[in-house]
């Protein structure tokens, strides 16, 4: 096995019917561009009533038709935040838990050990968590998957990644391994999946390979090292 292996969207999601929420990593192959992407999927009516917006370099989950509403609690949040030379991409409230954290002078994850998986059982879906660090015309980043430590949800396992920036590579975190009752937790490493230098590419290589009668929202963001100029792509399937 190859463990040094990058892979393509295509070969990391195509064909599964459910991966759950993501995040993906890295640095595009000519080292000019951070990138970061995170999707949602949904199999409930509560879950596939949502969509992205954008608000001042924020992201949040709103809900596409309020009055389907019918708990907020877990499916609500900002996803993408920034604070000074860091942006911040999780799968649920704990993008906030991360920032008031870095605001007191914590560590992203001193900030996390507040937070567990997801109280949604017997799913108990876990949570992931990505920033990224700015600093001398480069970057660094890490990623964090808190997840029960058995069907019980009796006590939580934590796992922190550091990583840094190589160009082409990325690393995709992600909620779940495929469709099940319950759904089957994530395992192991990130994966290490290709991103491209073109937005417009990588964009479509994540949304097409994501299952049609599951996949919710997606948005990818590309930075540029140099300038700090960001580009943006951001789709709903709910319009």
């Amino acid at each position: 096995m190859d463990i040094y292996r990058i892979s393509t969207p295509a070969e990391l999601m195509g064909g599964n019917p459910y991966v759950g929420r993501g995040i993906v990593i890295g640095k595009t192959p000519d080292a000019s561009k951070a990138v970061a992407a995170y999707f949602i999927m949904g199999r409930s009516e509560n879950s596939r009533n949502r969509i992205f917006t954008e608000e001042n370099g924020a992201v949040f989950t709103k809900p596409f038709d309020e009055s389907k509403v019918s708990d907020p609690s877990l499916i609500i949040y900002a996803a993408v935040r920034e604070y000074e030379n860091k942006l911040v991409v999780t799968n649920g409230d704990q993008t906030d838990t991360v920032v008031e954290g870095l605001r007191a002078g914590k560590h992203f994850n001193c900030s996390l050990r507040s937070r567990e998986f997801e109280p949604d059982a017997p799913n108990l879906t876990p949570r992931i968590s990505g920033m990224l660090t700015f600093e001398n015309g480069d970057f660094t980043y890490e990623m964090s998957i808190l997840k029960s430590a058995d069907p019980e949800g009796s006590a939580c396992n934590r796992y922190l990644f550091s990583y840094a920036a190589i160009p082409g590579l990325g690393h995709f975190l992600h909620t779940y391994v495929t469709d099940g009752s319950p759904i089957p937790t994530f395992q192991g490493e990130p994966e290490r999946m290709a991103v491209p230098d073109d937005i417009d590419v990588f964009t479509e290589q994540l949304w097409s390979n994501l299952d049609e009668a599951n996949k919710i929202s997606l948005y990818v963001r590309y930075t540029d090292l140099a300038t700090g100029e960001t580009e943006t792509r951001l789709i709903n399937k709910n319009k």
